[in-house]
C-alpha cells in the first residue's frame, strides 16, 4: 500500500513538472513572438514621443512614493517579480478557484501594457514575466517607473499621469498637492471603479487605502494622512 501511494505521488509530481515546463515553454514562445514583432526599445522610444510624456524628474517624490506604496512596495528591491506577493496571490487564486491579475509588480504592469491584453491565462502571465525580466535587465528602476506613469490608464480617457493631472485637476503633475496625488495614485488599480467623476465615494475610500499604505511604509506621518482623509474630494 505504501509503495502504491509513493508511486502515485511521484507520478503526480512528474505530471505537475511536465505541465509547468510546458506552460513555461509556451510562455517563452509567446514572449519571443511579441518581441520579434516590436522590440522593447521601440516601445520605449514611442512612449517618449507622446505629446503628454512626463519625465520622472518632473514627478513629485510624494507621488512616486504613493504609487510604490499602493502598487508595489518592494519595487526597488525585487527584479521584476515579487515572490512573496506572487505566492500569496497564487494561494488566493487557488482558494477562489480563479486566475486573477493580482500580485503584479509595476514592471509586470509595464510589460502587460506593452504587449498583452487583460486575458487571464498562465501562458500569458509567463510571457509577461519574460518581458518584465528583460525590462529589469536593460533599464533602471526610475526608467521603468517613468514608463509606467506614462502608459497607465487613469479612467475618463486619460492615459498617463500628465493627461490625468490636467484632466482631473487642471495642473501639471509637479503642481499637484499631496491630496491630489493620493487620489491619482489610487485610480490605475481599477480606473472605471475609482475614477472621481464616476464614483467619488469609492475614489475617497481608495485614497484612504493609498494614505494608509504610505503611513505603513513610512512615507508620511499618520497625522498627515488623517488630515487628508478628513478633507473632501475637489475635482474641477
Amino acid at each position: 500500500m505504501f509503495k502504491f501511494i509513493k508511486r502515485t505521488i511521484i507520478f503526480i509530481l512528474i505530471l505537475i513538472i511536465i505541465a509547468c515546463a510546458f506552460v513555461i515553454y509556451k510562455g517563452h514562445v509567446m514572449y519571443e513572438n511579441v518581441i520579434a514583432k516590436e522590440s522593447i526599445e521601440s516601445k520605449v522610444k514611442k512612449i517618449k514621443e507622446y505629446d503628454n510624456y512626463v519625465s520622472i524628474k518632473d514627478v513629485p517624490d510624494t507621488y512616486k512614493n504613493a504609487t510604490i506604496a499602493i502598487e508595489d512596495h518592494r519595487f526597488y528591491s525585487h527584479h521584476g517579480i515579487d515572490i512573496i506577493t506572487t505566492i500569496r496571490s497564487f494561494l488566493q487564486n487557488i482558494k477562489n478557484k480563479e486566475l486573477s491579475n493580482g500580485g503584479s509588480t509595476i514592471t509586470q504592469q509595464v510589460a502587460r501594457n506593452f504587449y498583452f491584453t487583460q486575458e487571464k491565462s498562465f501562458i500569458r502571465k509567463i510571457a509577461e514575466l519574460f518581458v518584465a525580466f528583460n525590462l529589469e535587465s536593460n533599464y533602471n528602476k526610475d526608467e521603468i517607473l517613468e514608463m509606467y506613469l506614462n502608459i497607465i490608464y487613469f479612467g475618463d480617457g486619460y492615459k498617463g499621469l500628465k493627461q490625468a493631472s490636467y484632466g482631473y485637476f487642471r495642473k501639471a503633475p509637479s503642481k499637484l498637492s499631496l491630496d491630489e496625488q493620493t487620489i491619482l495614485a489610487g485610480i490605475p488599480n481599477a480606473p472605471s471603479v475609482y475614477s472621481p467623476n464616476a464614483n467619488p465615494e469609492l475614489t475617497k475610500k481608495r485614497q484612504e487605502m493609498v494614505l494608509d499604505a504610505m503611513v505603513k511604509y513610512n512615507y508620511i506621518s499618520k497625522s498627515e494622512a488623517d488630515k487628508i482623509k478628513n478633507s473632501k474630494i475637489n475635482i474641477d
